[in-house]
């Protein structure tokens, strides 16, 4: 069986699969190596950091021996069921039970003030949207184009809540391929409006304020598809900034 090219999506997951397909298959028996890092990223034509993720990962589970600057062996010959199972859980992080050597408290229905939250969304989201346009996925791609086509309805109903605005964000996340940034901006916009930033909108939200922002939208959009990282990061910056001199301006 012989190394191919990893499709985008949990990449470390799927060469941990791919590693242990070629383990079971024979290529690589207990007591033998695995290629170096960079021989595997070369072969799957994915990043050497990945890789490392995946090789740690095997290691934690007792499929391969890593050695740092010796090699990577393997032990045994891994059980596809149990190692996806064991696999979902090595990563798994679980927000209901913070460290219990911290000093912090962990209240994720604790209110973000308006400019504090698209403070923090105009640092993230930029990179966010150029990652999406190195990374996503047709099937991403599409999602991308299904939550902007929501957004265009909800301008064209006159919603006040505006689903498809936080959709379209979310799913540029999604397709940024970095799980920590979905999760960020999914647990900053997947919520209902504060009652403060409700009223900050209607206060504030000048009348062609949401045609504005689908203009800006599809901007991003058009760079992502078009795979220019530059763009989409320019792109989304500048709609931020936008948004956030509206809701400042005297």
């Amino acid at each position: 069986m012989a190394l191919e090219a990893i499709q985008k999506g949990r990449l470390y997951s799927q060469i941990a699969d791919r590693l242990c397909e070629l383990i079971r298959a024979g290529d690589y028996p207990p007591g033998s190596f695995l290629p170096s890092e960079r021989e595997l990223a070369a072969a799957l034509e994915v990043s050497r950091s990945s890789v490392r993720e995946a090789l740690i990962a095997l290691e934690v589970l007792g499929v391969v021996d890593v050695r740092v600057g010796a090699g990577m062996e393997v032990l045994r010959v891994p059980d596809a069921a149990a190692t996806r199972d064991l696999m979902a859980q090595l990563v798994r992080i679980n927000f209901s039970e913070p460290d219990p050597e911290l000093p912090v408290v962990l209240d994720l229905s604790a209110e973000i003030p308006p400019f504090a939250l698209l403070q923090a969304r105009r640092l993230v989201e930029p990179e966010t949207a150029a990652l999406a346009a190195r990374h996503a996925t047709p099937a991403q791609i599409d999602n991308l184009r299904t939550a902007f086509a929501r957004n265009q309805r909800d301008n064209r109903e006159g919603s006040r809540t505006n689903p498809g605005d936080r959709q379209f964000h979310i799913a540029i996340a999604q397709a940024s391929g970095n799980p920590a940034y979905e999760m960020l901006i999914t647990l900053l916009l997947g919520h209902r409006y504060s009652p403060l930033f409700q009223h900050l909108q209607r206060l504030y939200t000048p009348e062609n304020m949401a045609l504005r922002s689908e203009r800006e939208h599809e901007a991003v959009l058009q760079a992502i598809i078009g795979r220019d990282a530059d763009q989409a990061r320019a792109r989304m910056a500048a709609h931020l900034e936008s948004v956030i001199a509206i809701f400042a301006r005297e």
